[in-house]
């Protein structure tokens, strides 16, 4: 891989001594099914990564499948808070370094609580933004909780 289409995830998890996959895709594709799709990924093992803002400004990540939504209850609850709220657009490059469509879990200007939906442990390996449009990492779900730090819980909307 040319050195100019790594991005900051990559260099952090080769940093890390952690294997990953890069996948790349046009950039025009917007919503992470049609990624998934382009990319020939399995959509249940692909996920989006969402930031949150607590009723006491603390703010949260969530990790979910992209054809699904965060419950944004249950991820209150998760994550011990009366109530969470969506991140407003325009506020996510300047709180995490990431443009909407871009954001990841790892490499974020600062560490945040982030909790996958607990159907990402059915899966060997996941897929996920690598840091930019255009650009996804798959790699070991074990591995990725684990550098992130992240936990388990029922965060969706159920259908």
């Amino acid at each position: 891989m040319d050195k100019k289409d790594k991005t900051n995830v990559m260099r952090l998890l080769d940093k890390a001594k952690i294997e990953y996959t890069p996948h790349f895709y046009e950039g025009d594709i917007v919503d992470g099914v049609g990624i998934a799709n382009a990319l020939g990924e399995d959509v249940s093992c692909t996920f989006k990564t969402l930031v949150t803002v607590s009723d006491k400004g603390e703010h949260f990540v969530f990790v979910v499948p992209v054809a699904e939504s965060l419950d944004l209850k249950k991820g209150a609850k998760a994550v011990g808070v009366k109530s969470i709220a969506m991140i407003k657009q325009k506020e996510l490059l300047p709180l995490t370094g990431y443009i909407h469509g871009g954001c990841s879990p790892i490499g974020m200007k600062k560490r945040f609580k982030t909790v996958f939906h607990e159907t990402a442990k059915d899966f060997e390996k996941i897929y996920f933004s690598a840091g930019k449009v255009g650009a996804q990492v798959e790699i070991s779900f074990s591995k990725a909780i684990e550098y992130i730090g992240a936990t388990l819980a029922d965060i969706i909307v159920k259908q």
